[in-house]
């Protein structure tokens, strides 16, 4: 997600909060982009998990397995 999105998310954000509020296509654009960071966020989230290893007392490594 670039920082021209984020500014705008931000912005409607701020505009939501004034007393004449977000239009119905604001409020559908700012959930529209919402959702597009979080499916960024969790993204980024899940490759850093990805790269974690454990060691245990021995010095040995294993990667970091996902719960089912």
């Amino acid at each position: 997600m670039n920082q021209q999105k984020i500014d705008r998310i931000n912005f409607l954000a701020k505009k939501s909060k004034t007393p004449e509020g977000l239009t119905d296509a604001e409020r559908a654009e700012q959930q529209a982009l919402r959702q597009e960071y979080l499916a960024g966020f969790r993204r980024n989230l899940h490759a850093q998990l990805d790269n974690i290893y454990l060691v245990d007392e021995n010095g040995n490594k294993r990667k970091l397995e996902k719960k089912q």
